[in-house]
This record gives C-alpha cells, structure tokens and sequence, in this order.
C-alpha cells in the first residue's frame, strides 16, 4: 500500500503554475496543468540548475526560466536535448488535496 503525503490543496497551486516542497536532499516542484492534472518533479533543470518551478507550464511541460530547456513533467526528459533528465515523484489528487508518494520521497532522501 502506498503511503501517500498530503502536500497542499489544490487551489493552492495556480493553474500553469507551481509549488515547492523541501526535502532533504533538495527541493522537488509540484505542477498544475491547465487540464488541472499535478505532476512532481526535481526543482532543478538538468542544464544549469534553473529552478524549474518558476519556469512556464504549457501542456505536460514546463520550460526552464534560464535557458529554455523544455521538461517533460511526465517522463522528466529534456526535449529536444542529447541527454538531461530530472527525477519523477508519483503525485495524484484525492479530494481536492494534491499527495505525493511518501516512500519514493524517503527513498529519494536515502540515496
């Protein structure tokens, strides 16, 4: 059984926007698609470290504010790029309220 962790509401994520959530090893971006679907992924652009989560949301991608590297924020693959990829966290809305997957973030935090 997954131990999901309650993140926030989902009104408290703007549409085609985001949200960051601390851990130890770094800081994971919460995104909200305009089809209001969430996705979790690194906060940092595999290019230069650009903070993703100020990036622009379009589609199931968000493109870093740096440099424009485009991000899946599916698959966490840069588009377009020889190589680049960030890290996934499995994200889902029950009850208006957005969880992410408790074990993957502890795992992420023990690596």
């Amino acid at each position: 059984m997954t131990d999901w962790i309650d993140i926030a509401a989902l009104d408290e994520v703007p549409v085609r926007g985001a949200r960051v959530v601390k851990t130890a090893l770094g800081c994971v971006a919460i995104f909200r698609t305009g089809e209001n679907e969430v996705f979790a992924i690194d906060d940092a652009c595999p290019h230069k470290a650009g903070p993703l989560s100020e990036g622009i949301v379009h589609g199931k991608a968000v493109t870093c504010p740096l440099h424009n590297w485009v991000i899946s924020l599916e698959t966490g693959m840069a588009q377009g790029q020889d190589e680049g990829q960030v890290g996934t966290y499995p994200a889902q809305v029950k009850d208006g309220r957005i969880l992410l997957d408790g074990e993957v973030l502890r795992a992420r935090s023990a690596a």
